[in-house]
């Protein structure tokens, strides 16, 4: 028997006939209500009913939504996507937003996208998300994601020093059409310290490489002639993504970065990602953890110095226990 949320969910995305009572069926919601081509026209009743569904859960969505974000602005951004995603089922569409959700991202398309494929709802992070997470972890100072163009003015030395091994200059006088089509999207952050990252560029070929290899909906998708995955519509957006997703190797990875990696490729794999998604308890105590151990290396960087000046104390102790010896062999030979 499913108990908790998490098997639930598991249970509804399978098939399983325990929770298909509990979370495939939301009350009155007409099968017309999510053509997404037309979402538009969509009576804003029927995303009030979806929303009074989603709110039988509105303790797990306050247990996972993180201090910092305001759920009216969160739930607001729900709304406003729901139309898209009513032929979704509930079930995807519960663990989807619950995901987005505990990472603390707002599914406004700029942080985090909660889409459709087929019937089922999808959590999208998109390269400001992973940028968020890569601020939070306290490491990074700043993130810099850019594109350059076939007329931009450019140069890239990997073996030259930082920064001077890669240069953009774009001429911002003109428009986009005037600086040509997009051939590389590039990522860079500093670090704390004022340490510059590796430069992760991509090609358009790297990118295509890598929704062929990585995106199972992409590949679905082109097997029934359909067009209507993320890496037909945004193309740029995942390319940029994929350079944001590379810098998180790259740089110091916080448990909750890693965690949004595993849940990003359980959506392209078209697996259940709220399994990925920390636990709200649980990512408290890791955030804490982790600015425990960096006070404590910076701790341990100041206190250095201090240490040193006790050292030679133990090398003078030395020299005058030899003395005393000595000393007592000489009044041994007297006596």
């Amino acid at each position: 028997m499913t108990t908790t949320l998490k098997d639930r969910i598991r249970a509804a995305r399978q098939g399983g006939p325990a929770a298909v009572g509990q979370h495939d069926q939301a009350p009155d919601v007409p099968e017309q209500l999510g053509d997404v081509q037309g979402h538009e026209q969509v009576e804003p009743a029927m995303s009030k009913t979806v929303m009074a569904w989603l709110s039988r859960y509105k303790q797990e969505f306050d247990e996972a939504l993180p201090a910092h974000i305001d759920a009216d602005a969160f739930f607001a951004a729900v709304r406003a996507v729901l139309p898209t995603l009513a032929q979704c089922t509930p079930a995807s569409t519960l663990q989807a937003l619950l995901t987005c959700a505990r990472f603390g991202l707002v599914p406004d398309g700029k942080h985090a996208v909660v889409k459709r494929e087929g019937t089922t709802a999808v959590f999208v992070p998109m390269a400001q998300g992973f940028i968020d997470l890569m601020y939070r972890s306290g490491a990074v100072d700043s993130v810099h994601v850019g594109e350059i163009r076939e007329h931009d003015e450019y140069s890239y030395e990997p073996t030259a020093p930082t920064p001077q091994d890669f240069v953009h200059r774009p001429d911002l006088r003109k428009s986009k059409e005037q600086r040509g089509d997009v051939v590389l999207c590039y990522a860079f952050a500093w670090l704390k310290g004022g340490v510059r990252s590796q430069v992760i560029i991509l090609s358009r070929e790297d990118a295509e490489e890598i929704r062929d290899e990585y995106s199972a909906a992409y590949q679905q998708a082109k097997a029934e002639g359909r067009a209507d995955t993320f890496w037909h519509t945004h193309f740029l957006h995942m390319w940029r993504k994929s350079c944001v997703r590379r810098l998180a190797k790259v740089v110091p990875m916080s448990a909750e970065l890693v965690a949004l990696v595993k849940a990003d490729d359980a959506g392209e794999a078209g697996q259940v990602q709220v399994l990925h998604a920390p636990d709200p308890e649980a990512a408290r105590l890791l955030v804490e953890a982790e600015a425990a151990s960096t006070a404590a290396e910076a701790s341990q960087d100041a206190e250095a110095p201090t240490i040193t000046r006790w050292l030679p104390v133990k090398h003078r102790t030395q020299p005058r226990r030899k003395a005393s010896r000595r000393a007592r062999r000489g009044r041994n030979r007297a006596a």
